[in-house]
């Protein structure tokens, strides 16, 4: 290239080098992603549905997206506490997340890290 200073032949030499670099780091989060949820869906079928006393702990929301122009997502969880002290939170839907309130008590069912239902108990 004719009349270019160094400088200017080497930043066009670099900028193909790094589109790469970006592309492959993109390309390796997104295969990452999916083998981690594949790996927990995987992990959660293989689990026992088990159904244990349970006490509704805590509840919490996360909200995502919402920007300018954007549409938003909520996430609902509610962590419960086993009769051994241990706890654990799973993720719910909206409905679900209305229906239990914290500090109730009851029987919950769940396999692995999937929710699937909690039947609260009589007060």
């Amino acid at each position: 290239m004719m009349g270019m200073a160094p400088f200017e032949t080497a930043a066009f030499n670099i900028v193909p080098v790094l589109v790469g670099i970006v592309f492959v780091i993109v390309i390796g989060v997104i295969l990452f992603v999916a083998v981690k949820n594949i790996s927990e869906w995987n992990t959660n079928n293989q689990s026992p549905r088990m159904t244990v006393a349970a006490h509704a702990k805590t509840k919490r929301t996360e909200v995502s997206g919402g920007g300018h122009d954007t549409m938003s997502h909520t996430y609902y969880y509610v962590t419960f506490e086993f009769e051994s002290g241990d706890r654990q939170e799973f993720s719910v839907d909206g409905r679900q997340y209305g229906q239990i309130a914290e500090g109730d008590i009851g029987h919950l069912t769940f396999q692995g890290t999937r929710f699937l239902a909690f039947d609260r108990s009589p007060a």
